[in-house]
């Protein structure tokens, strides 16, 4: 079975960074467990990465979420912690400008994987995007979350979160755990 883990956005911005929160680092070890977990059984590894300008404030974004974030080229744009130091080149990797990834979805209509998995932040922003991205691009495919791998600032929109990802027939392991 061709299966993919995506993770998404584990930033140093979303993490410790401009818009940080302690859940979130909880999930480093849980994530790079995914990553191993993936790799040794021949998965592929996605990452995406929020990307931004110097005029992000500009944004329509910046305008509803008005703190500066994931400027490329800064160590907030980086991956956090043990993630990055499991990240390996040959993994593939999606900036994107906004909350689901345009090129990840395209990539995906192309891909013939069988199982996705998603894991990362902000689980009611983000990885809800780039979930019904990846339901929209292989409408057959399984999709998975690992709800102790992922976590939102707000504990209620997480859980809003969960319940959005089981109504597109994702699968939420560990809920409420």
């Amino acid at each position: 079975m061709k299966r993919c883990l995506i993770v998404v956005d584990y930033q140093n911005d979303f993490v410790s960074g401009s818009l940080g929160f302690e859940k979130a680092k909880a999930l480093d070890g849980r994530i790079c467990e995914k990553i191993k977990g993936y790799r040794a059984a021949g998965g592929d590894i996605i990452f995406t990465l929020d990307t931004h300008g110097e005029d992000y404030l500009n944004t329509r974004e910046g305008r509803c979420i008005p703190t500066q974030h994931c400027i490329k080229g800064t160590d907030g744009h980086c991956l956090y912690g043990k993630t990055a130091q499991a990240a390996l080149p040959d993994d593939m990797y999606f900036e994107k400008s906004t909350y689901g990834s345009d090129a990840l979805y395209e990539y995906l209509k192309t891909a013939d994987y069988e199982s996705i998995e998603l894991c990362g932040v902000v689980s009611n922003i983000c990885v809800v995007s780039n979930a019904v991205l990846a339901r929209t691009a292989l409408p057959e495919a399984d999709i998975t979350v690992d709800a102790l791998c992922t976590a939102s600032g707000d504990d209620k929109m997480n859980e809003s979160a969960l319940d959005i990802l089981e109504s597109i027939s994702a699968e939420v392991k560990n809920r409420g755990n």
